[in-house]
C-alpha cells in the first residue's frame, strides 16, 4: 500500500470573521442597555488613535494568538471517500485568540459603565452561539465549539501591553476565543489489492492453463456504515467469506466469469447481486427492502 502526502491550503478568514461576529454581538447587546451610540473598534489603543475619537468607543484589540494548552489533538483522523479511497487528515491547530477590551469616553465614570456592561455581555457566552457568527465561522469552517474565557490573569499585569502600544496604562480586560485552524494536509493511502489472479500451466504434450482469482470488497448499510459479521457467498462456485469489523471481505480461488453473489446480514436477511470476476473493487449495499446493489469503482455490473 502506497502513501502520498498532499497539502492544499484552504482559504482562511477566521480572524476577520471573528471580529465581525464580535462587533455584531456587542453592538446588539450594548444597544439593548442604552449604549446604542457606542462604536466598536479593533484598532490598537494608542495615544494617536485615542485623540481621533469623536464618540464613545469600545476597543477590542487583538494582541495575541498562540496554541491553546487545553486542547491539543495529536492523532491524524482517518476518513474514507465514497469511491473507497482512504486518507488521514492532519489535526487542526487550535489557538487562543486574545483581545484587550477597553472603554473610551470623556468621563472615567462612563468608561467604567461601558466596561462593566462589556464584561457582563462577554461572560454571558462561554461558547459563542452559532446564530451570532458570520462568514466562514457560520459556514462550517470550525469543527469545534468556539469556547471563550473572559478576565483571565495576565502574567505581566498588563504593563508590558501598554508599553508595547505606546499608550498610558488604562483599565482593561482580556477576552479569549479558541479557534481551530485547518491544516489542508492529508496522507492518502494507495488502493488496497482487491483482485489477484493466480495462473498455473501444465507442461508437456497436453498443455493446459488454469486461472483462479481472489477478489474482495466491502459491505455497507444504506447509511454508508460498514456491516460487520455478514456472510458473502458465491453459491455456484462454492466460495464464501465473512466481513470483518470494517465491513471488508476477501474470497479466494474464484473462477472467471459472471457470478451470483449472496449476502446474508447479521440479522439473517439474504440478498443477492451479480458481479464480474476478475474486476475492480466491489461494494455491496445492503438495503432494508431486501435488495442488494453491487457497485464497482471501475467497470462492472450491478
Amino acid at each position: 500500500m502506497s502513501l502520498s502526502e498532499t497539502s492544499v491550503i484552504p482559504l482562511n478568514t477566521m480572524l476577520a470573521d471573528l471580529d465581525e461576529s464580535l462587533k455584531a454581538l456587542m453592538g446588539t447587546e450594548l444597544g439593548r442597555h442604552g449604549f446604542e451610540l457606542v462604536q466598536i473598534a479593533f484598532d490598537a489603543p494608542t495615544k494617536e488613535w485615542a485623540s481621533t475619537l469623536s464618540a464613545p468607543t469600545l476597543s477590542l484589540f487583538l494582541y495575541d494568538i498562540r496554541e491553546t494548552k487545553d486542547h491539543r489533538p495529536a492523532d491524524w483522523e482517518a476518513r474514507q471517500e465514497d469511491d473507497g479511497r482512504r486518507f488521514e487528515l492532519r489535526p487542526p491547530l487550535r489557538v487562543d485568540v486574545a483581545y484587550a477590551v477597553t472603554a473610551w469616553t470623556r468621563n472615567v465614570e462612563d468608561e467604567h459603565r461601558m466596561l462593566s456592561q462589556a464584561l457582563a455581555i462577554l461572560f454571558a457566552y462561554p461558547v459563542l452561539p452559532r446564530d451570532e457568527l458570520t462568514g466562514s465561522l457560520r459556514n462550517g469552517s470550525q469543527r469545534f465549539p468556539l469556547n471563550t474565557r473572559v478576565a483571565r490573569e495576565r502574567s505581566d499585569g498588563g504593563s508590558n501591553f501598554w508599553t508595547a502600544v505606546g499608550g498610558q496604562y488604562k483599565a482593561s480586560l482580556d477576552y479569549v476565543v479558541t479557534l481551530a485552524c485547518e491544516p489542508g494536509s492529508r496522507i492518502e493511502r494507495g488502493p488496497e489489492v482487491r483482485t489477484q489472479t493466480l495462473r498455473t500451466q501444465r507442461t508437456g504434450a497436453d498443455q493446459t492453463r488454469e486461472e483462479a482469482h481472489r477478489f474482495g470488497g466491502m459491505v455497507r448499510d444504506e447509511t454508508g456504515a460498514p456491516v460487520a459479521g455478514a456472510w458473502v457467498a458465491l453459491p455456484e462456485s462454492g466460495r464464501f467469506a465473512p466481513t470483518d469489523a470494517r465491513g471488508y471481505f476477501l474470497i479466494e480461488h474464484v473462477p472467471e466469469g459472471t457470478q451470483r453473489m449472496v449476502v446474508r446480514g447479521p440479522d439473517g436477511a439474504e440478498q443477492e447481486a451479480k458481479i464480474e470476476v476478475p474486476g475492480s473493487r466491489v461494494d455491496i449495499v445492503l438495503a432494508a427492502d431486501g435488495a442488494a446493489a453491487a457497485k464497482r469503482s471501475g467497470k462492472g455490473s450491478s
